[in-house]
C-alpha cells in the first residue's frame, strides 16, 4: 500500500484530463466542468474533508459553516463544500481560507460561490467554486453535516476520496480505486507523450493519433 504522501506526490504530476480518462476506463464518473479557480491557475490534490450545507433555519447559533471541518483538516486534505451549486450566496470566504491555510490544507472545492477572492489570492490559498459573490452566508446558510458523503456536482464524494482540481475541471477518485486509477492515468500520460514525440518527429497527426493507441489497446475498432 502506497503511503498517502507518496500518492499525493504521484497524483500532483497528473492533470484532471488524464485522471478523468483513467476513471472512464474503469467505468467510474469522469471529471466535470464548472468548478473554476477563483484566482490564478492553481492545482490542488488532496483527500476530501466534506461539509454539507443547507438553507438557514432560525434557531440557536452554532459554529460558522465549514469551521469544524477546517479545524479537523491537515496538510493532506482538500475541503469539499456541498451547497447544491447555489451561486446566489457565498459558501466560502476569507476567514475560512485563512484558517485552512494556517492548518496546511491544500485548498477548497465548493459546489457553490466564494467571496473574499482577494484574500485567498494574497495568501496563495487555492479555491475552486461555481462562481463569486459578495453576499454572506449569515442568515442564508447553515451546516447540515461534516464528515459525511456529499454531492459535488454530479459525483458523490466520501471523506477520504482523492480530489484533484485544476484549470480544466475537477475529478474525484474513490478511495477504493486510488492505486488503480493512478496506474491507468500514468499510462494515459505516457501514451500521449509518445504521440506528441511522434508528431514533433514529423509523423502525420492521423497516423500518430489513433483511438486505439490513446486507449492503450492493440486493435483498431
Amino acid at each position: 500500500m502506497t503511503s498517502q504522501t507518496t500518492l499525493l506526490e504521484h497524483y500532483s504530476t497528473l492533470d484532471s484530463a488524464a485522471v478523468s480518462d483513467a476513471l472512464d476506463a474503469l467505468g467510474l464518473p469522469p471529471g466535470q466542468a464548472g468548478f473554476l479557480p477563483v484566482w490564478g491557475t492553481p492545482k490542488i490534490v488532496g483527500f476530501a474533508v466534506t461539509v454539507q450545507l443547507e438553507p438557514y433555519v432560525p434557531g440557536p447559533s452554532g459554529a460558522h459553516i465549514g469551521a469544524t471541518a477546517v479545524s479537523a483538516a491537515n496538510d493532506t486534505n482538500v475541503i469539499v463544500v456541498a451547497n447544491d451549486g447555489r451561486t446566489d450566496v457565498s459558501c466560502w470566504g476569507g476567514l475560512l481560507s485563512l484558517g485552512a491555510a494556517l492548518n496546511g490544507v491544500r485548498g477548497a472545492v465548493a459546489d457553490g460561490a466564494s467571496r473574499d477572492v482577494h484574500e485567498a489570492r494574497e495568501m496563495g490559498f487555492p479555491v475552486f467554486a461555481k462562481g463569486r459573490i459578495p453576499a454572506t452566508a449569515r442568515g442564508r446558510l447553515q451546516q447540515r453535516s461534516t464528515g459525511e458523503p456529499v454531492q459535488l456536482g454530479e459525483v458523490t464524494v466520501t471523506p477520504g476520496d482523492l480530489v484533484l482540481a485544476d484549470e480544466t475541471g475537477v475529478v474525484v477518485v474513490p478511495a477504493s480505486h486510488i492505486d488503480e486509477v493512478l496506474e491507468r492515468a500514468q499510462g494515459v500520460v505516457a501514451r500521449e507523450q509518445a504521440i506528441a514525440a511522434d508528431l514533433r518527429a514529423g509523423v502525420a497527426l492521423h497516423e500518430a493519433m489513433r483511438d486505439a493507441r490513446l486507449a492503450g489497446t492493440t486493435e483498431e475498432h
